[in-house]
């Protein structure tokens, strides 16, 4: 594969130096765990599904034939690393560009390493700086069995974060007082897995930017601003989730999201008591995603998905088939579609709309996204996990035009990954369902017409895609809603080069009150 860059883990937070000291006692500090354990069902008092997944490092290896970079117990990319002799006599060089590095930040702050304490976050994001100079460096050295040598100027690399890790990577991208300029353009993909984008918060309060011990001032927003050199740029109040578009590319970034809170352990259960509602156990939902920014205006999210996992633990996001088929996809696929709800009329129940000046309600909206022939989803968005995309009456209704376009998700489809090799097609299924609201009248609820659980609307859409025979050839494309299988539409999809994209719109109506009207609208182009 042509586009098997070099991976570099950046792991999470580590509070404590017994935490330090564990992640300096692995070698890939904590991303070679996986897990048996899976929730089908967001009832904790049922059991777990048994599904065995083995580690994405694993999976990178086995699928992918990534490789490590440790050799007779020494790290390659280590400054103080001398290659070892071949069988002639002479020094071996360089790593091919199909590796994985983990970078170790934490061992400085490890006792076994350094002196058990922690450092600013500065300090790790310049540090990743030198390691993408050091990994380019090995890349270029290596001469592959065929074919040439890598060259400086055409390097490029991957990174994979976790948690305070995705604020380390942004620091380094986004700060030019961090890092080399020539490293940061070397970066081709950023994928995070529930990093706290726009800060942590506790009973609904940002953590204060006193509470400098073991480093939780971290996710304050005004120090985030200051690491991420937002402070002083035009952007919305209390939003440090953006990135400048002059820094990266927000199509070039994905954010997982985890959306479990019920099995995040950390402190005996009281980080997710404190977090709440709508969260991973520690991380807010709403706070685990990026948007660009440009000329202070926010722009375009980035790819997100949503999983029902926990911040990290058994049931965590880092250790699900969820977060690495989406990773593989991100960084391998071959289309890229992103997911959009556009809402264009919408009624109230004929006892209100008399007074449709007094009302107010939250709609949520629902997307479940699933390949053909697997257990699991690309993108999991529900009311009873606290993670549904959420609009007003008024926004809807009244509200400009880009509240009434809800971005829900983004998926990639890959040609490798048909369950079954000799069918040519890729097929999801795409559930949809906006909720109906708890209707308020002058802030009170009218419960007159109210049913909990009840649907606005829900259907299933399903999407087929063909790969092409030859790289001329358009993309054959079916679509079709569940609650009409007769109505099947058709298109090819022809991307004459990168930029290239098309709309698949799928028209959805109720007509008698409450009524809703609309479409599921999916932006297709080419990727990778």
């Amino acid at each position: 594969m042509a586009n098997r860059y070099p991976i570099i883990y950046v792991r999470g937070y580590a509070m404590t130096e017994r935490e330090r000291n564990e992640t300096a006692a692995d070698p890939f500090c904590g991303f070679n765990i996986g897990s048996t354990l899976y929730r089908a069902v967001a009832d904790k008092t049922s059991k777990p599904a048994k599904f065995v997944f083995e580690s994405p490092l694993v999976r990178l290896v086995t699928e992918f034939q990534y490789q490590h970079v440790y050799q007779n117990g020494a790290d390659i990319v280590d400054p103080d690393w001398h290659p070892p002799l071949d069988a002639d006599g002479r020094p071996t060089e360089g790593i091919p560009n199909a590796s994985i590095v983990v970078y170790r930040y934490y061992d400085d702050g490890s006792a076994y390493f350094g002196d058990g304490k922690p450092r600013a976050i500065e300090e790790y994001a310049r540090g990743l700086s030198d390691l993408i100079l050091a990994v380019r460096k090995l890349v270029c050295q290596h001469k592959p069995l065929n074919g040439e040598p890598v060259k400086e100027a055409d390097f490029k690399c991957y990174l994979i974060a976790h948690s305070m890790g995705g604020l380390v990577a942004r620091a380094f991208l986004q700060n030019k007082e961090l890092g080399d300029e020539d490293a940061r353009k070397s970066v081709s993909k950023f994928f995070t897995f529930a990093t706290p984008h726009n800060g942590i918060e506790m009973l609904d309060v940002n953590v204060p930017r006193w509470l400098t011990k073991d480093e939780i001032s971290t996710f304050n927003r005004t120090n985030m601003a200051q690491f991420l050199a937002l402070a002083g740029v035009a952007r919305p109040p209390d939003r440090v989730d953006l990135i400048p578009e002059s820094v990266l590319d927000p199509d070039r970034i994905f954010c997982m999201v985890g959306t479990n809170r019920g099995d995040y352990e950390a402190a005996q259960g009281l980080s997710r008591a404190f977090v709440g509602h709508g969260s991973d156990g520690l991380v807010k939902v709403a706070n685990a995603s990026v948007c660009g920014l440009k000329d202070g205006v926010v722009t375009r999210p980035a790819a997100t998905a949503y999983a029902y996992r926990s911040h990290s633990g058994p049931f965590g996001i880092v250790n699900s088939e969820e977060a690495y088929q989406n990773l593989v996809r991100f960084l391998f696929g071959d289309v890229r579609v992103d997911i959009w709800l556009d809402i264009d009329r919408l009624t109230l129940p004929q006892d209100l709309q008399p007074k449709s000046a007094d009302v107010d309600a939250v709609y949520q909206i629902e997307l479940k996204a699933s390949p053909r022939g697997k257990r699991w989803f690309l993108t999991r968005r529900i009311s009873v996990e606290d993670s549904p995309a959420c609009r007003t009456h008024k926004e809807l209704t009244t509200g400009t035009e880009d509240r009434r376009r809800v971005y829900l998700s983004s998926v990639f489809l890959a040609k490798r990954s048909r369950v079954d090799q000799q069918r040519a097609s890729l097929a999801y299924a795409m559930m949809v369902a906006v909720k109906v609201p708890d209707y308020e009248i002058n802030r009170t609820f009218w419960p007159d017409g109210h049913f909990e659980g009840m649907d606005l609307f829900r259907d299933t859409a399903f999407l087929e895609v063909s790969p092409p025979k030859t790289v001329t050839d358009g993309w054959p494309v079916k679509y079709w809603w569940a609650s009409d299988p007769a109505d099947v539409s058709q298109m090819a999809l022809l991307f004459t080069d990168a930029s290239s994209s098309a709309a698949i719109a799928m028209p959805f109506e109720k007509t008698s009150d409450p009524a809703i009207q609309g479409r599921l609208r999916m932006v297709v182009r080419p990727w990778s």
